[in-house]
C-alpha cells in the first residue's frame, strides 16, 4: 500500500512562515484568504520491499503518485493518488495478474477552528489547531481494499529542531465494517538542513502513522488483527523550485493493524522498506 513521502512544499512553506509570525490572528488578520495557496507534483516512485506483502512477493515494484495539497481559507488539505506498476512488469508484489489493487488514494482535509471562529487558539508552541479528518482508499494487499476514515482533532505544534510539525490524534472508523476500532496518532514534518547558493536545499522529512487501542479480535483466521502498529518514513530530499530527488527508509510494525507472520495467509506487516523519489514540480 503506501509510502506517503515528499511531505508537502505546503508544509515548507508554512514553517517558514510560522518563524515569522506565529499565531493564525497574526498571519491573516480579517482575511481568511490572504494566505491561500495551492500546489501539486507528480513523483516517479519505486519501492524495494514495501509491506503488507505474503512470501511469495519480492516486495519491489515502480508507481506514479501525484500529490497535492494547499490552503483556502479555513481548510488546510493534503492528499495524493498513487498508480502501481505502470510498467506492467509481471514480477514484484504489484505486478499484473496479482489480483491486487492498481490505485490507492490518502485524502486529508483539516479545518481550521482558529479560522472558523475567528479565536487565537496559539498557546506556546501550538500555532493553530484544526478538526481534522483523514481517508484512505483501496491498495488492499489481501482481500478487500482498505476503507479507512479517521476524525479528531490537529494542531500545527512548534518543535526543536524540525519546525512547524502537523500533528493529529484520530479515532478510527472502518467503512467496510461500519464500525469504529480504536485511535491513531498522525505527526509529519518538513526541515531543510542543507542550503546550496543556487537556492536548492536538502531536507528531512517523514512522518509516523500509529494505530492503538483496536479490536485485535476485529479480524479472521486469513488474516488476524492486532490491536496497535503502524509505519515511520524517513527520507532525506534534495530539492529545486521545479525538481527533487530522494531516498526513503520507511518502518512498519503491524501496519493497518494487520498482526505480522499470522494466519493461513502469513502476511509480512513488520520490517523495513526503501524507497526511491524522482518528482516534478508544478
Amino acid at each position: 500500500m503506501k509510502n506517503v513521502k515528499t511531505i508537502a512544499l505546503a508544509t515548507a512553506l508554512a514553517a517558514t512562515a510560522a518563524m515569522s509570525a506565529p499565531t493564525f490572528a497574526a498571519d491573516r488578520g480579517d482575511d481568511i484568504r490572504s494566505g491561500d495557496y495551492s500546489w501539486m507534483q507528480f513523483n516517479a516512485m519505486y519501492a524495494f520491499n514495501e509491506l503488507p506483502r505474503t512470501d511469495a512477493d519480492d516486495g519491489g515494484h515502480d508507481y506514479l503518485e501525484m500529490e497535492f495539497g494547499g490552503r483556502a481559507g479555513f481548510v488546510d488539505l493534503y492528499g495524493y493518488v498513487d498508480v502501481f506498476n505502470l510498467a506492467t512488469g509481471d514480477s514484484g508484489d504489484k505486478a499484473d495478474g496479482s489480483g491486487k489493487s492498481k490505485m490507492f488514494m490518502k485524502f486529508a482535509p483539516r479545518f481550521s477552528i482558529d479560522a472558523i471562529t475567528g479565536w487565537d487558539l496559539s498557546a506556546g508552541p501550538i500555532q493553530e489547531v484544526y478538526f481534522s479528518t483523514l481517508f484512505n482508499w483501496g491498495g488492499g494487499a489481501v482481500g478487500e481494499d482498505v476503507n479507512a476514515s479517521f476524525w479528531g482533532i490537529g494542531a500545527d505544534v512548534m518543535v526543536p529542531w524540525l519546525g512547524k510539525t502537523g500533528m493529529n490524534l484520530y479515532a478510527h472508523y472502518d467503512m467496510n465494517g461500519k464500525e469504529w476500532n480504536g485511535y491513531q496518532f498522525s505527526m509529519n514534518w518538513f526541515k531543510p538542513f542543507v542550503n546550496f547558493d543556487n537556492g536548492s536545499f536538502v531536507s528531512f522529512q517523514g512522518y509516523i502513522d500509529y494505530q492503538f487501542g483496536a479490536d485485535d479480535d476485529y479480524g479472521n483466521e486469513f488474516v488476524p488483527m492486532s490491536s496497535n502498529g503502524g509505519a515511520a518514513y524517513f527520507g532525506v530530499h534534495w530539492h529545486s523550485d521545479n525538481y527533487a530527488l530522494g531516498y526513503g527508509l520507511k518502518a512498519y510494525q503491524d501496519v493497518y493493524l494487520l498482526e505480522d507472520g499470522a494466519g493461513i495467509v502469513g502476511l509480512e506487516t513488520t520490517g523495513f522498506a526503501h524507497y526511491l523519489t524522482a518528482t516534478y514540480k508544478f
